[in-house]
């Protein structure tokens, strides 16, 4: 029996001290990130990070786009332009996303840059220096999320909501396993989970995402797989996983703004019922379902997509 509990514990030591040991190698071939960006992409400091962004359009309604978990403004790339026919709209790449910086702990000036409460800050001020009033805040899947973060954080900021196979209702890792999130061993080894990861699943997430998988061609899949050559993306994408939580969505009746919430029939990441739940819970939402249509309504039927939009936007007139 002695022999055993020697054994035992001396299992635990190993599970408590190797991952506070074990090397954990640099990441290669990746470069600062404004090395990756396209020539119109653009640039701003705010809040201690560098915030890549895009324009199209000019003038009212304003509308900000904020894309999803894993995306970046790639995500809009069919859509920036026909919107911007409406009005000045602003794509920008969420903290831990895209070409936009990601700090490290020790760099971090304004807090933790990847709570939800902080993209939803750092979309308020992108629109104050973009001198934007108030704004249209069109939000896919976690992006969604943030823009109802946003919309209870700063009510007067926001004139109207689009919600795109909004994940309203989820978010944030279960809460019984946060405290092991927390663990020093996993907290060091967590960026490395994340490497090994998330290029896989990565690729198989977009064919997901798609009704007609066969429709995702190599350029598409190039589109999302470019911003993990961007530099310390697995450390961000660790801390903006630490750092998530669920929207308060006892708080829906809060938000009065019209809202219109697009998704597809087929969506298998924010089912269908989600999105039909989310339009009950909040009081002036309306709901545009698209047949045939899986998680990414914007990119893979961008014609329904945008003639959505535009029927909204002329009843804000």
């Amino acid at each position: 029996m002695r022999r055993w509990v020697i054994v035992l514990l001396a299992i635990v030591a190993v599970l408590l001290v190797v991952p506070l040991i074990i090397p954990i190698p640099p990441l290669r071939n990746t470069v600062p990130p404004r090395e990756l960006a396209d020539p119109d992409s653009r640039f701003v400091s705010l809040q201690g990070l560098d915030v890549h962004y895009k324009l199209a359009g000019e003038g009212e309604p304003a509308l900000i786009l904020l894309h999803g978990f894993g995306a970046s403004v790639y995500s809009w790339r069919d859509v920036l332009e026909p919107l911007g026919e409406q009005g000045l709209v602003v794509a920008f790449d969420r903290p831990a996303f895209g070409l936009t910086s990601r700090p490290l702990r020790d760099e971090w000036t304004h807090g933790n840059p990847y709570s939800p409460d902080a993209a939803a800050d750092l979309t308020v001020a992108l629109m104050d220096t973009l001198g934007v009033e108030r704004a249209v805040l069109v939000g896919h899947s976690a992006g969604g999320a943030i823009a109802v973060q946003t919309t209870l954080r700063h009510p007067d900021r926001i004139q109207a909501l689009v919600l795109v196979a909004p994940a309203v209702y989820q978010g944030g890792a279960p809460s019984p396993i946060q405290p092991l999130l927390r663990l020093p061993q996993v907290r060091r080894l967590g960026p490395l989970l994340v490497r090994r990861l998330l290029p896989r699943l990565g690729t198989q997430g977009v064919l997901t995402a798609w009704y007609d998988p066969d429709q995702v061609t190599d350029e598409v899949l190039e589109g999302y797989e470019r911003p993990l050559r961007a530099e310390n993306w697995d450390r961000a994408l660790w801390e903006l996983t630490l750092a998530s939580r669920p929207v308060d969505v006892g708080r829906l009746p809060e938000i009065t703004v019209p809202t219109l919430i697009i998704t597809g029939d087929s969506d298998t990441i924010v089912p269908l019922d989600n999105s039909e739940r989310l339009a009950r819970d909040l009081p002036q939402a309306e709901l545009v379902v698209i047949p045939q249509t899986g998680h990414l309504p914007q990119e893979e039927r961008p014609d329904r997509f945008l003639e959505a939009v535009r029927a909204f936007l002329r009843k804000l007139e």
